[in-house]
């Protein structure tokens, strides 16, 4: 066995890359770099296939759970993520059966997600995500438990800012649609993002139902972003472009920018593009779920990776970042060009999202 080691160019290229499968949320790029080179700095961080543990070792998801827009006054240190799995080890009857720790999805930070509390903890980051992309649900990264009523999680979190009173730390145990939820409230009384850790399963369970190498997509992207780096937008979105197969789905101007947030920590609204001769909406939840266009109709919906590029230098915009009349770029990456998970098959998880968002997804994602 050849032992790989995170180091902190692929943490440079975790959130580069990631920032692109964020679609438009994943968590915020200078705090993935912040965790990512804590990671690395601290003791060496190991990367293991899901082939390397035995089949009844235990791996636990490490998240953040809030809304990306900017528009709260949240705060999340290294020690919340570290926190929040002592917090999962605490309350678990066999402890020392948990070896590993993967990310969700990827993401801004999201791809980072796990690396510090995997250093600090002597645990391995999981060479799987729980989704490609980012996504608002925490249903949705769950693998197929979300729904499960025979299965009885453990999930805590850690963060908040201390001075105002605010910091929150909280183990729960129960099924996981139901303290999913709790989880989403403690979010927003610690001001809208929170470290978590949660979901032990197996890993013969996660080589079932997990996107198995997901987290080097958002890496081997990044290193390819990084090759074009010195190029102009157009040149670094085409090479994107060819290493994806995406597509260029519209290209235009924002006109408008409707966001809410909502005390269950989600940012929910529209954006609204202009091009030459159409008129595109980005339906957002945290993260750009759908796509339509007035020429067209529907043209991208989740599971697909819907990315907004500022068109001059190639920045993936969060709806934090994005500004009326800037020029952008609308890609998309159809998911039949990667593997889903069972989390993001299962049409049990997309309801919650559609009745906020007034649209269908599931039947368009899979008609």
């Amino acid at each position: 066995m050849t032992i790989k080691y995170l180091t902190k160019n692929d943490v440079l290229a975790a959130c580069i890359g990631g920032s692109v499968y964020a679609s438009g949320g994943g968590g915020f790029y200078e705090h993935g770099l912040e965790m990512g080179e804590a990671a690395v700095a601290l003791s060496p961080v190991v990367l293991k296939t899901i082939d390397e543990f035995e089949e009844d070792d235990l791996i636990i998801t490490q998240t953040a759970i809030g809304a990306p827009a900017g528009t709260t006054d949240w705060q999340m240190l290294g020690k919340d993520y570290i926190r929040a799995v002592e917090l999962l080890l605490e309350k678990h009857p066999h402890p020392e059966k948990i070896k590993g720790i993967l990310t969700p999805q990827n993401g801004k930070s999201s791809s980072t997600n796990g690396w510090l509390s995997a250093s600090a903890l002597g645990l391995a980051v999981v060479h799987a995500t729980g989704d490609i992309r980012a996504h608002p649900t925490g249903k949705m990264g769950n693998m197929g438990v979300a729904n499960d009523t025979t299965y009885e999680t453990i999930q805590a979190v850690s963060g908040g800012r201390r001075e105002t009173g605010r910091h929150i730390e909280l183990s729960v145990q129960g099924t996981a649609a139901y303290t999913s939820k709790i989880l989403r409230i403690a979010s927003d009384l610690s001001g809208g993002f929170i470290a978590a850790a949660r979901h032990p399963l197996t890993a013969s369970y996660i080589k079932q139902n997990a996107v198995i190498g997901g987290l080097s997509k958002a890496i081997e992207l990044g290193y390819c972003i990084l090759e074009h780096q010195n190029e102009d937008g157009s040149s670094i979105i085409d090479a994107i472009v060819k290493h994806t197969h995406g597509e260029i789905l519209a290209k235009g101007k924002v006109v408008a920018k409707d966001m809410t947030y909502t005390d269950e920590a989600f940012d929910v609204g529209k954006v609204k593009i202009k091009t030459e001769s159409d008129n595109v909406t980005l339906h957002v939840q945290n993260e750009f779920m759908a796509v339509d266009s007035q020429a067209l109709g529907r043209v991208a919906t989740y599971p697909d990776v819907i990315t907004l590029f500022r068109a001059k230098d190639a920045k993936a915009l969060s709806t934090d970042e994005i500004s009326i009349d800037e020029e952008v770029v609308v890609f998309k990456i159809s998911h039949k060009h990667f593997p889903l998970s069972t989390g993001v098959k299962d049409p049990s998880v997309y309801p919650e999202v559609e009745n906020v968002l007034g649209i269908d997804l599931y039947r368009h994602a899979f008609k």
